[in-house]
C-alpha cells in the first residue's frame, strides 16, 4: 500500500527547463506526497540565473498539459507566476525545486537557479525545498538515487515543525541509494567553485564571443558543510535565509567607525 499524500497541492520548478530529466523525477517523487502536483518550469535552461526576475521582458507562459506550464523565464518568475497568478486562487502548500542535474554545494548555491526558485518562495511564504543529484559523471547521473530518497526526506523534513517558511537546500550523494547514509543538518561552507573563467573563440563570421565558466577545484569544508557530508555519502540539508550579513567584518567596521567618530 502507497503512504498517504502529506500536502494537498505543491509546485514544481526547476532550472534545468521543463523537459529536464531530474524534473520529471521529481514529477514522480511529488506524486506520492501531493494530492494535487503543478509544474511551472522554465522553458530552457536557465542554470546560473540565481534568484533573478524579469523586470524589462514580458513573460510568456504556454499551456503543456493538465496544470503543468513552461514559462519562458527565469526559475524566480516560474515561482512568481505560480503564487501570484496561476495558482493564485489555491497556492501550493510547498515548492519543490529540482532535482538538479549536479550538486549545490557552498558558494554555488548564490548563482544556482534551483536554489534561486525555492528562495523566491521563501520571499513569498511559502515553504520550499531544492533537490539536486550529486554527480561524477554527467552522461551517468545516478537519478534512481535521488528518485529512492527523495520522497522519505522530505517527508521527515516536513515533519520538522518550524516558526516560519524555510527554505532548505538538499544534495544527494553520488552513490547507489543502498549506500546513501542518512540526512544530515548541514552548514554552507565555501564548496567547490574557486572563481569563474571567460573562455573565448570567434564564430565562422569571424566575430568573437564568450562563455563563463566556473574553476572548481578541492577547498578547505568543515566536516559539517555540505561539501563534506555529500562525498561522505550522506545526504545534506541546509537551511538558507537572505541575511548575508557578514558579522566578522560588521563588527571591524562598527569599531573602527565608532572610534573615529
Amino acid at each position: 500500500m502507497s503512504a498517504r499524500p502529506i500536502v494537498q497541492r505543491v509546485l514544481l520548478t526547476n532550472d534545468d527547463g521543463i523537459d529536464a530529466p531530474g524534473l520529471a523525477v521529481l514529477e514522480a517523487v511529488a506524486a506520492e506526497l501531493a494530492e494535487e502536483v503543478w509544474v511551472i518550469a522554465p522553458e530552457h535552461d536557465q542554470s546560473g540565473t540565481s534568484h533573478s526576475i524579469s523586470l524589462h521582458s514580458p513573460l510568456r507562459v504556454s499551456r503543456q498539459g493538465e496544470r503543468r506550464f513552461g514559462v519562458q523565464g527565469t526559475p524566480g518568475d516560474c515561482v512568481v507566476m505560480a503564487a501570484r497568478h496561476l495558482m493564485k486562487d489555491a497556492p501550493p502548500a510547498l515548492v519543490l525545486s529540482g532535482i538538479n542535474r549536479g550538486a549545490n554545494l557552498g558558494v554555488e548555491t548564490m548563482f544556482s537557479g534551483t536554489v534561486g526558485a525555492a528562495m523566491t518562495g521563501l520571499l513569498l511564504g511559502l515553504p520550499s525545498i531544492a533537490l539536486s543529484q550529486a554527480f561524477t559523471d554527467r552522461e551517468n547521473v545516478r537519478w534512481d538515487t535521488a528518485r529512492t530518497l527523495a520522497p522519505g526526506v522530505i517527508r521527515q523534513l516536513l515533519d520538522i515543525s518550524h516558526d516560519a517558511p524555510t527554505c532548505l537546500n538538499v544534495n544527494f550523494p553520488d552513490c547507489d541509494a543502498s549506500a546513501a547514509g542518512p540526512l544530515t543538518p548541514t552548514n554552507q561552507g565555501v564548496g567547490l567553485v574557486e572563481g569563474i573563467d571567460v573562455l573565448s573563440e570567434t564564430d565562422p563570421r569571424g566575430l568573437p564571443y564568450h562563455w563563463l565558466r566556473f574553476q572548481r577545484g578541492p577547498r578547505a569544508n568543515a566536516p559539517d558543510s555540505e561539501t563534506a557530508v555529500v562525498a561522505s555519502g550522506r545526504v545534506s540539508v541546509t537551511p538558507l535565509h537572505f541575511d548575508r550579513t557578514d558579522d566578522r567584518t560588521f563588527a571591524t567596521l562598527t569599531a573602527a567607525l565608532e572610534h573615529r567618530s
